[in-house]
């Protein structure tokens, strides 16, 4: 299945396109890096604005040494709107050359022809990137965007809570001892109605598909003869987790169960439950900014979260990449950025802020680091959604959430499971 063009994209235009990159881009790229007068315009989340400015700052300070006249152009977004800009952009003469990504964005992107082909040599630390988030960048053995930083989902929990009703302030390794502990919670705490043990939403599908994982099932499964992904969720294996994440759901979450997490922080932060299975940088959520509650300061810890079978519950890996646009005429320019960006140095600096590097090699010591050993031990057994073309599809028509939703409401596992499978089959297989 080859690459499909943007749509904006006519073929003629794309061939001038091509053309006028390859000889402006060979001509630039053979002048004295001094002599470079270009412009790099760089899209990045605000997370980066907010948490890691002086990475941006010194990264631009240190390609301005080596390109003094080219103007970097830095662009914060924000990930409500940065698709549907993109789009725009894409379509358009005005685009950015670097583009941060959701690890569930790249594939649209890569598909749809938007991101140039990547040589993993010219990136450090390519050589022990984490698996998850190579995945993400890669298509048909080609790789077409660089990790940039990786998340998992961990225990988030209330130490305070947990002491008073258990006696100890540490979330139980095995689901058997949590879920003795969620019990006791429930008898210390549940004279208020509104208080939740573990807040599990019910159209929490991260949660869920985590289940899935920790049983053996997938979301869908790839033939190799057929070279297409079918629908896997009403695979005994996946009904048995859908089951038993359905069933804390129902035993645990006191709460509206047909939401989804988007506000789960919040509800730890009102004290309305002890423990939310969230991102790891969620913690922090819960205590600071516009929503947290900077009385719980100290009282709010991470942990692995125990799953089914004596194991750590399967997280999902999260995170995001950096792709380069395919129709840029300043790729060298953009590949230095990003390699300067993407460095051992970089990556460093990621660290001290808790952020969980894009390299195994880097990610070795945030697993003695209290802050982060929860999520940097689930990295690298993490699962991630189907690498297929119609992926984006299949989670924008919710084909997920409106299963959870349905079983919540009370239709059998094993129903809504065979639905979902043929929605998925109708669209997985299909480029956007």
């Amino acid at each position: 299945m080859k690459r499909k063009l943007i749509a904006a994209v006519g073929v003629a235009a794309m061939i001038a396109g091509v053309a006028a990159c390859g000889s402006d881009g060979g001509g630039a790229s053979a002048k004295d890096p001094k002599d470079r007068d270009e412009t790099l315009t760089v899209w990045l989340m605000n997370d980066a604005e907010s948490t890691w400015p002086e990475l941006v700052k010194d990264v631009n300070k240190q390609f301005k040494k080596k390109y003094p006249k080219v103007e970097v152009k830095v662009q914060f977004q924000q990930w409500g709107d940065k698709t549907k800009k993109l789009d725009a952009a894409l379509g358009g003469d005005k685009f950015p050359d670097v583009v941060e990504l959701g690890n569930t964005e790249t594939m649209t992107y890569i598909l749809n022809g938007a991101l140039a082909e990547i040589d993993p040599e010219k990136y450090e630390n390519s050589d022990s990137w984490i698996q998850g988030l190579k995945d993400t960048c890669t298509y048909e053995e080609k790789q077409y965007c660089v990790p940039y930083y990786a998340g998992a989902r961990v225990a988030v929990h209330n130490k305070e809570m947990f002491k008073k009703a258990t006696g100890s302030e540490d979330v139980p390794e095995t689901e058997e001892k949590l879920t003795s502990a969620l019990d006791k919670l429930q008898q210390e705490y549940g004279s208020d109605k509104a208080f939740s043990p573990l807040y599990l939403p019910g159209m929490y599908w991260y949660a869920a598909m985590s289940y899935v994982h920790a049983y053996g099932g997938t979301i869908a499964d790839y033939n190799e003869d057929t070279k297409e992904f079918k629908g896997a969720l009403s695979k005994p294996e996946s009904v048995k987790g859908l089951k038993h994440f359905m069933k804390l759901v129902n035993k645990y979450n006191h709460a509206d169960r047909t939401k989804d997490e988007l506000d789960h922080a919040n509800v730890m932060a009102n004290e309305k439950a002890a423990m939310i299975y969230g991102n790891s940088w969620e913690a922090g959520s819960v205590v600071e900014g516009e929503s947290g509650n900077p009385k719980l300061k100290d009282k709010v810890g991470t942990a692995v979260m125990p799953g089914p079978g004596g194991k750590p519950l399967p997280s999902f890996i999260g995170g995001s990449d950096l792709g380069i646009v395919e129709k840029s005429e300043v790729q060298d320019l953009a590949e230095d950025w990003v390699s300067m960006y993407t460095s051992a140095d970089s990556m460093k600096v990621l660290a001290t802020k808790k952020i969980l590097p894009n390299n195994t090699a880097q990610l070795e010591p945030l697993k003695k680091d209290p802050e982060t050993e929860a999520a940097a031990k689930a990295v690298p057994h993490a699962w991630f959604t189907p690498i297929a073309p119609g992926w984006t599809a299949v989670e924008k028509q919710n084909v997920l959430t409106n299963m959870l939703v349905s079983m919540v409401k009370g239709e059998s596992v094993e129903a809504a499971a065979k639905k979902a499978d043929k929605k998925i089959d109708e669209l997985i297989n299909n480029e956007a």
